[in-house]
């Protein structure tokens, strides 16, 4: 039985005293309310990680960072390494959002570069693959999917503990638009990316991985989606800045 994780992603959102109010709110639900074992993860803004890491010592809530550079060090002014991180109290890191992809221009290429580096530092990469609306209507999802999980995880051994990567999948056209992939459009894609690992890595470490889904999941339909065979959770973006929305998706996550 895979533990489901629901994993709140806020983006450029929340300065840090707004970020520690949201975190401690969170935090008190939690403590109160919820009673599954589904594994919680904040990814607050860069300035926030430390402080909110230190407000949440001794709670069942980890921290993780929206992005890292794939440098260990040196002269690249402005980026953050996963040393850093680490340092910091980040066990995981968000690589290859579609906002990366999309802004940033970063390829499968560079994103594979950073899961390996995320893993040799001893961060958990949660990376994430999506097609856009015309990749969906054109038909050439299934190839883009591939790509991206395939390019994106190349050098993984199944050699290597499997707790050590999650995947999530993330409609482009599903992000903040308030459109959510249907609950059997959702498992579809899930089962074609569990299969696609275990013909790269085998059988096992395909049934033990980690997949979420993310896009527009909300609290009135986060149990049908979680209930999925090949859904293990959500990567959470609007709704995990309102604290009773995300509290409400945590306890969704049987």
């Amino acid at each position: 039985m895979r533990r489901k994780i629901v994993a709140g992603n806020w983006k450029m959102n929340t300065t840090l005293n707004e970020g520690l109010g949201l975190a401690t709110e969170i935090k008190g639900m939690h403590a109160d309310e919820v009673r599954n074992n589904a594994e919680v993860i904040l990814f607050p803004p860069f300035v926030s990680i430390y402080a909110i890491s230190k407000n949440l010592e001794g709670f069942s809530i980890s921290v993780g960072a929206q992005n890292m550079s794939q440098f260990a060090k040196g002269a690249y002014t402005g980026e953050i390494s996963a040393a850093m991180l680490q340092s910091i109290g980040c066990e995981y890191v968000i690589v290859g959002h579609s906002e990366r992809r999309q802004y940033f221009g970063e390829t499968n290429a560079v994103l594979n570069e950073k899961v390996k580096a995320a893993i040799e530092a001893g961060l958990v990469p949660l990376y994430c693959v999506g097609e856009t609306l015309e990749q969906r209507e054109n038909g050439s999802l299934w190839e883009v999917l591939k790509a991206q999980t395939l390019e994106g995880l190349e050098g993984v051994s199944n050699a290597m503990d499997v707790q050590k990567i999650v995947l999530a999948y993330e409609p482009v056209w599903a992000i903040g638009t308030g459109k959510t992939a249907s609950t059997a459009q959702a498992q579809e894609v899930h089962a074609f990316l569990r299969k696609i690992i275990a013909d790269k890595l085998g059988d096992s470490f395909a049934n033990q991985i980690r997949i979420l889904y993310g896009g527009s999941v909300k609290p009135d339909n986060a149990t049908e989606l979680f209930a999925s065979e090949d859904i293990d959770g959500g990567l959470i973006g609007g709704a995990a800045l309102a604290s009773r929305d995300f509290c409400e998706i945590i306890k969704a996550a049987k």
